[in-house]
């Protein structure tokens, strides 16, 4: 093991390493050697930072979700309305396609070899997906944990609808609808009287 003085940088950038490898290969496919040997480690090494693959990926997907945040956010929170900030994520999304493309096909991919279920829920999975609900939040000025949820499904949908059709299917022309839908309902909500 090469010495390292931090450890935690040196955990970081296998990591980083680690998204491509997946991507490429799979997450099914690659086994715990396989991935150190394609990061020129040893699986000792390998073992010293992840414990198994699945932890392994765990790891990466929190990171992937911490370093996804701060870029989104560096670029969206400069607008200054809620409306701006949804056009301002919809013109992230279009501009980082490619990787988002990636990330998805990994998730089906360890979801595929995991199982669907909820005794197989990935738990630094749901952490990452509970960051971002409360990071699009705060990004939109909202409190209402179900509107954030709406907010990420909506780019999860978005993102494998482009997959599909990227002729028919535009982000900025979803980001207007989303603005548009999302401000008329919360006006809507701040109309209505305290007991509803």
């Amino acid at each position: 093991m090469p010495k390292v003085h931090d450890h935690d940088q040196y955990r970081k950038e296998l990591l980083h390493k680690c998204f491509d490898l997946f991507a490429e290969k799979g997450y099914a496919t690659l086994t715990t050697r396989q991935i150190a040997q394609a990061l020129g480690v040893s699986t000792g090494t390998l073992y010293y930072y992840f414990p198994s693959k699945e932890e392994l990926f765990g790891q990466l997907i929190e990171e992937l979700t911490q370093h996804d945040l701060l870029k989104a956010l560096a670029e969206i929170q400069q607008a200054n309305s809620m409306e701006e900030r949804i056009l301002a994520l919809g013109q992230f999304l279009l501009e980082n396609e490619a990787y988002f493309f990636k990330q998805t096909l990994l998730y089906m991919d360890f979801y595929q070899q995991a199982g669907v279920g909820q005794s197989r829920v990935n738990e630094a999975v749901r952490r990452a997906s509970q960051r971002s609900r409360q990071e699009i939040a705060r990004l939109l000025g909202v409190d209402d944990p179900a509107i954030a949820t709406h907010v990420l499904c909506w780019i999860d949908g978005l993102i494998s609808e482009r997959m599909v059709d990227s002729e028919s299917v535009s982000y900025i022309e979803q980001a207007e609808l989303l603005a548009a839908m999302l401000t008329a309902y919360l006006e809507r909500k701040q109309a209505q009287p305290p007991n509803h």
